[in-house]
């Protein structure tokens, strides 16, 4: 369990918000590191997995034209997905990680390129781009962390 999740979750309850993410390339891994901390069923509220692209589209409504012109590793990927997972799922707080954990490049994108975001209420949105080395596992797990990171960032924004 990452210190990201608990520290996450306890921001969350302090607020009284509820969280949800989607997943792509971590495939259910965020939602492992959530659902591992005792008591997470208090704010946080599923997970999509939304591997293959069409779904991205289909469960998520990340706009079939931008997934058609960026693909979908894009930073407008992530944040859609973001904001798809948090209005389909009920959420205040939406989460969403997208990338590349190889072994081969996808839509034109190296290996290792990942993009990460969270959406809040009132319009809070972040997300950041990162380039990760090393093998699958260590790109999914550095991407677990830093969707968690960035999550934990924004809701101290959010307090302040």
């Amino acid at each position: 369990m990452t210190p990201g999740a608990a520290e996450a979750l306890r921001l969350l309850e302090q607020q009284g918000g509820t969280l949800a993410v989607a997943e792509s390339l971590t495939g259910g891994l965020v939602a492992a590191e959530l659902t591992a901390v005792p008591g997470a069923s208090r704010t946080f509220r599923g997970s999509v997995t939304a591997y293959a692209t069409a779904l991205k589209q289909e469960l998520l409504g990340v706009d079939g034209a931008l997934l058609a012109a960026r693909g979908a590793v894009d930073a407008e990927v992530a944040l859609a997905m973001a904001e798809g997972v948090r209005g389909r799922l009920g959420a205040d707080w939406g989460a969403a990680t997208t990338g590349v954990a190889g072994p081969d490049p996808q839509d034109g994108r190296p290996v290792g390129t990942v993009f990460v975001a969270v959406a809040g209420p009132g319009g809070l949105a972040e997300v950041s781009a990162l380039r990760l080395a090393g093998d699958r596992e260590s790109i999914r797990r550095a991407s677990v962390a830093a969707v968690l990171d960035l999550l934990v960032e924004q809701l101290r924004k959010a307090c302040e």
